[in-house]
């Protein structure tokens, strides 16, 4: 399922959003649906008759979706989740919310509708799941929750096997260049637009992966960074400042790339040249596709940014 976001940056936390709310009350018509995965227990809330199969390509979609995130952590983010699914008019899914207060809680909207190949390809439960790995950092520092999350989400996928690398990379070239400042940025901190906050927090993900791989020789990347941040911290209950979050990481990797790059974004502009470094990744645009070349300087780097460990 091809990303959809809002077409406007005020609508940006219409459709994905993380908050340290209590979660909502539970509907009297759902039914509770347990699932283990990696030690952890996801509670998923449904209304059965909501669905054509009595929930079950649902349920089966929140184990993948688990597991995939397992997978890039190396362990569930948390070891007890509710996930609850409300069904609306239509297909696919509509958006989700993650919520952390007490206990860790995500909200998703589902289409009755929904079939077995939407749910397979979908994005959003990934994306939401990925939040509960990071201590909150508060609402300045929202680019780097969502930008994780939106990067980590294509990375992970492909690593599990659900998504393909040529599409996570032509994905990135049509929508990372909104994450570049525009007109009166004041640096990642202060500009809380739609394409800054998600695109803008993915863009340094991204510039921050390659630059731990190079300097390591591919030894760490930034997923042995966040596995750092998220076995020290717990994830999104617990509340560290952003400083605390990125030493944590660098400390992982042996480097002082995160704090470099948030020194250089934090509060001022910075305009990678995005396609120069796709280049040199051997990320070739054809179309609205891409070709990928193993013979350019950092074709490694991107190998091994797609490849489990």
């Amino acid at each position: 399922m091809q990303r959809a976001w809002p077409a406007g940056t005020a609508a940006a936390a219409a459709a994905i959003a993380h908050l340290t709310l209590g979660a909502p009350p539970a509907s009297a018509a759902a039914t509770v649906n347990d699932i283990g995965v990696d030690g952890a227990d996801i509670h998923v809330e449904l209304e059965p008759r909501a669905f054509r199969d009595g929930g079950d390509a649902v349920r089966e979609w929140v184990r993948r979706s688990a597991n995939i995130v397992t997978g890039y952590y190396a362990r569930f983010p948390t070891t007890r989740l509710t996930v609850r699914v409300m069904a609306e008019a239509g297909e696919g899914v509509h958006g989700g919310k993650s919520f952390t207060n007490p206990e860790a809680f995500i909200r998703v909207q589902v289409g009755r509708e929904v079939s077995g190949a939407q749910l397979l390809a979908d994005w959003v439960l990934v994306h939401e799941m990925t939040h509960l790995a990071l201590p909150d950092t508060g609402e300045a520092h929202a680019w780097l929750s969502e930008g994780i999350a939106t990067y980590v989400e294509g990375v992970a996928r492909v690593q599990a096997g659900n998504r393909a690398e040529a599409d996570v990379w032509a994905e990135e070239i049509r929508q990372m260049p909104r994450g570049l400042p525009q007109a009166d940025d004041r640096g990642l901190d202060h500009t809380h637009t739609w394409g800054r906050t998600y695109w803008g927090g993915a863009m340094y993900c991204l510039l921050a992966d390659v630059e731990i791989r190079t300097h390591t020789h591919n030894r760490f990347g930034l997923q042995d960074a966040l596995r750092a941040v998220a076995r020290a911290s717990g994830g999104l209950a617990a509340d560290w400042p952003i400083a605390r979050v990125l030493r944590t990481g660098d400390g992982a990797v042996g480097t002082t790339t995160l704090e470099d790059l948030y020194a250089q974004m934090k509060d001022r502009p910075v305009t990678p040249d995005l396609m120069k470094l796709w280049q040199q990744l051997g990320i070739e645009p054809a179309g609205s596709a891409v070709r990928l070349s193993d013979s350019a300087p950092l074709a490694e780097v991107r190998r091994a940014i797609m490849r489990a460990p």
